[in-house]
């Protein structure tokens, strides 16, 4: 006998896709709009939302994340993956133009440095 064709729900699916999209986060380019100071701005000072983790009162703007509380926003500015976002930001972010000069349609500019610090914590939210 040969083998059946499998339908509906029994169908396999690729766990890695499932898994990649799933931890999706904001790419670099998107972040480095989020950091312009009008828009940091209403991210670090949202309305409560308890739909989001922490009410959306505790957010990391480099990493795009929500926190519970206070502490463990302070945590994670001292642990290795926000410091080495922070090393990841420092750079510009790719823009059309580069692209243009990478085809030979101008010279080529290194990309600039950007001064990326960690969030000013607020201590009357505790």
């Amino acid at each position: 006998m040969g083998k059946s064709k499998q339908t509906g729900s029994h169908k396999k699916k690729n766990p890695g896709k499932i898994w990649k999209t799933k931890r999706r986060t904001k790419d670099l380019d998107q972040i480095h709009t989020d950091m312009k100071p009008e828009t940091a701005a209403k991210l670090l000072h949202q309305e409560v939302d308890y739909d989001v983790t922490g009410c959306a009162q505790h957010y990391c703007l480099h990493c795009a994340r929500y926190f519970v509380d206070m502490k463990a926003l302070k945590e994670h500015f001292k642990t290795k993956v926000h410091k080495k976002r922070l090393k990841q930001l420092r750079e510009e972010p790719y823009t059309q133009a580069e692209a243009e000069r990478a085809a030979g349609m101008g010279s080529y500019v290194p990309p600039k440095i950007v001064e990326v610090k960690t969030q000013p914590v607020e201590e009357d939210m505790d």
